[in-house]
């Protein structure tokens, strides 16, 4: 049986530069050095070896949906809240109710909002 470990998540973006703008005021992500190649393509960490590729793709059309998300969790959702809020960032339940957090039947608090290029992410107190 193989064994895994969570390593990276890859999103292609429209703007490189605009992306990583977004992770690191929305999210406080620290970029770190792109080990694999001399490409645009830009790293951020996720803490604990984990990371966000975002790649430059300005002519790709970008499709998304909001079942193809990633969640990142945290101890202090609602601190992430108030942070978003005063960044002025649009953020819902999973039913798309605006400004409102769900809490799932497992009492775990959520809210999802999207990046510069349209991507979900969910935010959530699972820890």
């Amino acid at each position: 049986m193989f064994s895994f470990l969570f390593n990276h998540i890859a999103l292609s973006v429209k703007d490189v530069d605009q992306s990583v703008a977004f992770y690191q005021e929305v999210l406080q992500l620290e970029e770190i050095k792109n080990t694999a190649s001399d490409s645009k393509t830009r790293w951020l960490s996720l803490g604990e070896g984990k990371q966000l590729h975002l790649i430059p793709r300005p002519n790709s059309e970008i499709k998304i949906n909001k079942a193809v998300h990633f969640a990142l969790s945290t101890t202090d959702i609602n601190a992430l809240i108030k942070h978003l809020e005063a960044l002025k960032i649009d953020y819902s339940d999973w039913k798309d109710t605006p400004n409102k957090d769900y809490i799932r039947k497992d009492k775990v608090k959520q809210v999802y909002f999207q990046d510069p290029n349209g991507y979900w992410i969910e935010i959530n107190d699972a820890i």
